[in-house]
């Protein structure tokens, strides 16, 4: 009985000593539960009252006044629950529950800590989202003033075709805006003194910085190209009809039956020449980009375009005169059997020295010629014995009468 009454009697003094640490537990729950209802009430209405909602929407960091004020109600609730959680670790120690409020306490320090590098890093990401959206905002107004999207569309959209729904002038703007972005948001990221995670994002976001001004390079070198091919070829393009440059077709064999040639050869030449152009900007605007790969196969095609013109000369040249010499032929001769032939050995002739000239498999293209060319020669003297059999038959009788008639004595 003894033991059980001191039982009892141990529990009830644990009970009622604990009663003051509960009372005050409840006092500290009381007070954090009013400091942080004070703390909502007075950021909401203190925003509210310096018209900071109004920022925001002016800023464009949210659409209407409406949605700047719920941004304010969730910052407020924010702090609510910040101010009621730094109270979390003295109730626990008023209820002796040291255990769990020495973690929760360590990590509420660590926020502290935070808390200033967090705060300086949202106001320089906001201030930097509103002075980049006021820049777009005016760069924006400014290339609309000068007409600028008219101007686009004028030159590149048909009429036919509907305006895009982006604008040049937005493009441009949102990318002025990138440009504002990209060094708010690494200073933001520094604020933040978190290496393991900063470090790599700030690393990237130089590397972006690095990059727009050659970026910038490359692109103005494209544009410049593009319109400098263009002019170039339509310059060109013009002279060459005027000099009547596609009557060439007749002399390639490449007309129709109505005599009209199959292609312009003007707007071709004009054409390649544009690409020519462009290859050449585009290849310069990767070099100044650092694109190694892209730039090495660009400098192999352009190393490889001497050959691809004389290869094309060459078989133009081979066409022109197997059509000049089967027309010469044909009307001297009146044999369009034997013109034929010389035509198609000419061309095969100019088709072999193309793909040497273009490096397709010397060796192979170098033998395969010389077996064709010592076929024709074989079929040619087999020809020429078997058709001149009668004719050298007549010549060496012709002969042999001679010398009998010189070995007669009495001639």
């Amino acid at each position: 009985m003894n033991e059980a009454a001191n039982s009892f009697r141990n529990m009830f003094d644990q009970l009622f000593s604990s009663i003051p640490n509960l009372i005050y537990a409840l006092l500290l729950l009381l007070l954090a539960f009013g400091v942080a209802t004070i703390v909502k009430g007075i950021l909401e209405k203190g925003l509210k009252k310096v018209g900071f909602q109004r920022l925001l929407s002016k800023g464009r960091v949210v659409p209407t006044e409406e949605k700047g004020i719920e941004a304010l109600q969730s910052l407020a609730k924010i702090a609510y629950y910040l101010v009621f959680i730094l109270f979390i670790p003295s109730i626990l120690d008023a209820l002796n529950m040291n255990s769990v409020s020495q973690p929760i306490a360590s990590m509420m320090q660590k926020l502290l800590d935070f808390l200033p590098n967090l705060l300086a890093a949202a106001i320089i990401l906001t201030v930097g989202i509103i002075i980049a959206r006021f820049i777009r905002n005016l760069v924006f107004n400014l290339l609309n003033s000068l007409n600028i999207d008219r101007f686009f569309n004028r030159i590149y959209v048909r009429e036919e075709e509907q305006p895009p729904k982006e604008t040049l002038s937005t493009v441009l703007a949102n990318i002025v805006l990138f440009v504002i972005l990209v060094p708010v948001i690494t200073i933001a990221l520094e604020a933040l003194n978190i290496q393991m995670i900063s470090q790599p994002i700030i690393s990237v976001l130089d590397n972006v910085l690095l990059v727009i001004p050659n970026l910038f390079v490359a692109i103005v070198l494209i544009i410049v190209g593009y319109y400098l091919a263009r002019f170039i070829s339509g310059l060109l393009t013009s002279l060459l009809n005027r000099t009547g440059i596609n009557s060439i077709y007749g002399y390639l064999g490449f007309k129709t039956a109505t005599g009209v040639p199959r292609f312009n050869l003007s707007e071709i030449i004009g054409q390649v020449v544009k690409v020519l152009i462009l290859l050449f900007f585009t290849v310069e605007a990767l070099n100044v980009l650092q694109l190694n790969v892209l730039n090495q196969i660009g400098n192999a095609i352009i190393i490889y375009l001497p050959m691809l013109v004389s290869a094309l000369l060459i078989l133009g040249l081979g066409l022109a005169i197997a059509n000049i010499l089967q027309q010469v032929i044909t009307r001297y001769t009146g044999s369009s059997f034997s013109a034929n032939i010389i035509k198609y050995v000419i061309i095969l002739f100019a088709v072999f020295m193309t793909l040497d000239q273009l490096g397709f498999a010397s060796s192979i293209v170098n033998i395969a010629f010389l077996l064709i060319l010592g076929s024709l020669a074989i079929a040619f003297a087999i020809s020429f014995g078997i058709g001149g059999r009668d004719f050298a038959k007549r010549q060496l009788a012709k002969f042999e009468t001679k010398l009998e008639k010189k070995d007669d004595p009495l001639e």
